[in-house]
């Protein structure tokens, strides 16, 4: 299996050096384009054009503060939006980021549940046509909450292994989607980014 290597960005890793992360090998980097119903990255579009200008190729993210499908299908207009807006090339999908990281969710008596968690993620991907997207989230969120199988989606794994260097072969991703973030401790030129591998099948390059 081949893959390629990416990071992950947003406003809050500042400034990048993208001729540093080429440097570094990096192939792909996935931009936080938006948040929430009305939220916007500042740094989306320098970064996807500063990650474009190296040749470094890109995706999005929209990170998810939604507590019920009718949120979600309004978080999909605002990061459909902001995309349209920046006018830039995504070569890779958009991806959904359901996690609570912040512990939002859970200070706003948001319902963990399989259906209600699911129903978010399937509201957002039918709502932000015409662009190509998927599904971010935990090892445990995709078990436990997200029947991820029936969205028929690129599922992008966050499974953390402290350390591990993804070659040769993935043997700690347990999802084996569309992308594994596989660390947070991506080292480039003294900065730390969030480390991801994509898979492609034999014989295929994007």
């Amino acid at each position: 299996m081949k893959m390629m290597r990416g990071i992950d960005v947003s406003e809050n890793n500042g400034f990048v050096d993208w001729d540093d992360v080429a440097e570094a090998g990096i192939e792909f980097a996935i931009v936080r384009s938006s948040y929430g119903k009305t939220g916007e990255d500042e740094m989306f579009l320098s970064n996807v054009n500063g990650a474009h200008s190296v040749g470094i190729q890109c995706g999005a993210y929209h990170y998810g503060y939604g507590l019920t499908p009718c949120d979600a299908v309004l978080e999909a207009k605002n990061c459909e939006r902001i995309i349209d807006e920046a006018g830039v090339l995504l070569e890779l999908p958009v991806f959904y980021d359901m996690e609570d990281a912040d512990s939002y969710k859970k200070r706003h008596n948001f319902e963990f549940s399989y259906s209600n968690i699911t129903g978010i993620c399937r509201a957002f991907l039918e709502n932000v046509k015409p662009l190509d997207c998927g599904i971010y989230a935990s090892l445990s969120w995709l078990e436990d909450w997200i029947d991820w199988e029936s969205l028929g989606c690129p599922v992008w794994n966050a499974q953390w292994m402290p350390g591990y260097d993804p070659e040769p072969a993935p043997k700690f991703d347990e999802i084996r989607g569309y992308m594994w973030q596989y660390t947070d401790k991506c080292q480039i030129a003294g900065r730390l980014f969030d480390g991801n591998v994509l898979y492609l099948p034999e014989g295929e390059a994007l």
